[in-house]
């Protein structure tokens, strides 16, 4: 397992998707405000955190690899502090488009006596624009995407991705013999045609398909999955389903990966763990069980510690290794 994920180092992968900067207030509440009856929190510390897509460059630098991270975010002092976190982290910002008609989403979260006492997003969901689409496509075609190994679509449902933007960058990593994967949202769920690996979990495969999706009816459950790889032409599909696991299927062969059970602190940011292994596991040529087997259990070690985390490469090698 050492040598399997000693070969990620290098690996250069462009990550598409909806970027963010995760803020938090932390504090603490001595007593409730005369203007409402609401906690005042006191704040005494103020921490600015890579979010979305972000956390999945994270993740794939922590792991040895070359994230290059293409989105596109407004011109606001946001966007000034997220170009900031990306240099302070060591990553690359050439895929990085700035928009004066868009906010760079911001979740802010207010955080006393270690509970989560409320949380402010800013942000602008709507598509981006033909211009800005045309801007961030061109730039990934032209001077990104044929130097990179893999492809990750991270997708947050913020806007940045658009049919023509995933239509566009498929094709033409699929011309030049790269691997596309995909971690869906609902809007653009039935756009991404053809793809390498499809990673919906429950949620977003019964939004996305509009179908009940029941995994502990078997065969009914592995009846719809064959009818959305053939209706999308899926070459590969992986379930996430929390304490089920995960399921990983070719179109002809269904393997289960069981759950590890863990002290879960915080499942935040697992998805995005996820989908950072899987996307190098495929780079490397790694089989289907091998990859799910390897991005659950990634997936399951962030779980344990709370907030926002990248994958720990040593712990992921001792795990693997255990196992």
């Amino acid at each position: 397992m050492k040598d399997i994920i000693e070969k990620f180092l290098g690996l250069k992968v462009l990550v598409v998707g909806d970027v963010m900067v995760d803020a938090y207030l932390l504090g603490k509440v001595e007593r409730i405000s005369p203007e409402a009856p609401v906690p005042v929190v006191a704040v005494e510390k103020k921490e600015y955190r890579l979010g979305g897509a972000a956390n999945v460059a994270l993740n794939l630098a922590s792991l040895g690899a070359k994230p290059i991270l293409c989105s596109v975010i407004g011109e606001d002092i946001e966007g000034n502090e997220f170009l900031q976190l990306l240099e302070s982290s060591n990553l690359n910002p050439s895929g990085i488009v700035r928009s004066k008609d868009r906010l760079t989403t911001t979740k802010t979260r207010v955080i006393a006596q270690q509970t989560q006492m409320l949380r402010v997003d800013h942000e602008f969901t709507e598509p981006i624009s033909e211009y800005e689409t045309y801007v961030l496509t061109h730039r990934i075609l032209n001077d990104l995407l044929p130097a990179v190994d893999v492809v990750l679509f991270e997708d947050y449902d913020k806007g940045v991705i658009t049919q023509s933007l995933i239509e566009q960058i498929v094709t033409a990593a699929h011309k030049h013999g790269k691997k596309v994967v995909v971690d869906p949202k609902k809007r653009n769920f039935n756009f991404y045609r053809g793809v390498d690996l499809f990673k919906p979990n429950l949620k977003e495969l019964k939004e996305g398909f509009n179908k009940e999706v029941d995994p502990t009816d078997q065969s009914g459950f592995e009846t719809m999955i064959l009818d959305l790889m053939q209706a999308m032409e899926l070459k590969n599909i992986m379930v996430t389903m929390s304490e089920r696991g995960v399921m990983i299927c070719d179109g002809k062969t269904f393997d289960y990966i069981p759950a590890h059970y863990r002290k879960i602190a915080d499942v935040s940011g697992a998805g995005d763990t996820v989908m950072s292994v899987a996307a190098l596991c495929y780079a490397i040529g790694l089989d289907n069980k091998q990859t799910a087997a390897l991005s659950n259990l990634a997936g399951g070690l962030v779980c344990e510690e709370v907030g926002v985390v990248p994958i720990n490469k040593e712990r992921l090698v001792e795990e693997s290794a255990k196992l």
